[in-house]
């Protein structure tokens, strides 16, 4: 089955968004594939480069970045949402060399999210 998955919980500070890494581990270790993670509302707090958790947390950031690079899937930010909180790109910042978007997340709109629902089997929401 194809799935899409929505986090709209912030990195840290919820047990929803280790919940979301952990169901998507489980779908593709079963053969299964992700579309896209769209992260949205207080989730685009994931595609902070600037978040650095202690160093005996685990780090959900690189563990999503390692996860789309190996299963070869999109890590969408909601663009106005990560504008509103302050997570930015070169395109997007007030000031071109502020950039804190981190590596592999990709800033987007509701379009693409639109898109994949579209053609997906499955929608997950966290």
């Amino acid at each position: 089955m194809r799935y899409v998955l929505s986090v709209t919980q912030p990195v840290y500070g919820s047990q929803a968004s280790f919940l979301a890494y952990q169901f998507a581990e489980e779908l593709l270790q079963a053969g299964h594939s992700i579309a896209q993670v769209f992260f949205s509302q207080a989730g685009v707090s994931h595609g902070n480069a600037f978040v650095y958790p202690a160093n005996d947390e685990f780090n959900l950031i690189k563990h999503w970045q390692q996860l789309a690079q190996q299963y070869q899937f999109p890590l969408y930010l909601c663009i106005a949402a990560a504008q509103r909180r302050g997570v930015v790109n070169e395109e997007t910042a007030a000031i071109e060399q502020q950039n804190n978007l981190a590596e592999k997340f990709v800033l987007a709109g509701l379009g693409e999210f639109s898109q994949a629902v579209l053609t997906a089997d499955r929608v997950i929401t966290f």
